[in-house]
């Protein structure tokens, strides 16, 4: 009786243990469901939006210019920020605020990435603290799923002229 309880215990601890690995890998390098706060993405996404994130895309080095990533915040490390790439390394961007008479640039060094929010005017981004090294990236959103009259691939920025070619 003892044996087959503590049979059926392990047995259960084992698929447990099986499963937990299995979950764990899948919303570590396949993909997830994020839930984003805050206006700094608005009208792209706005608050309480149900995105999903693919993390496909941060371990093949894809992240391209204009996707919309998830990122460890440089500030504070225990959460994730939403913002859009603007630039990526060695790109040339624009570093000022929009109200700004005179425009400054700089040039985003190796390693590092350029993020903003669409909503520039209420936005903590790379503006405020800098580029971002490019292993803060958590995952690329590729889906909007929530609300559902919104369901589908997110539209593209609402302030395309602050990405420079030159």
């Amino acid at each position: 009786m003892l044996r087959h309880v503590l049979g059926k215990t392990f047995r259960f601890l084992g698929y447990t243990v099986q499963y937990g690995c299995i979950a764990h890998c899948a919303f570590e390098y396949l993909g997830g469901i994020v839930v984003c706060s805050g206006p700094s993405m608005e009208p792209t996404i706005q608050n309480s939006d149900v995105v999903f994130s693919e993390n496909l895309s941060r371990h093949f080095y894809c992240i391209r210019k204009g996707d919309i990533v998830i990122v460890k915040s440089p500030n504070d490390p225990k959460s994730n920020i939403c913002k859009r790439v603007i630039g990526l390394e060695g790109d040339k961007v624009c570093t000022s605020n929009p109200s700004d008479f005179l425009k400054s640039h700089s040039y985003v060094p190796k390693g590092h990435v350029w993020l903003e929010g669409d909503n520039l005017r209420n936005s903590t981004d790379s503006r405020c603290y800098g580029p971002v090294p490019y292993g803060l990236i958590r995952g690329r959103i590729c889906l909007k799923i929530w609300p559902l009259n919104d369901f589908g691939f997110l539209r593209a920025s609402p302030n395309g002229h602050r990405f420079l070619d030159d």
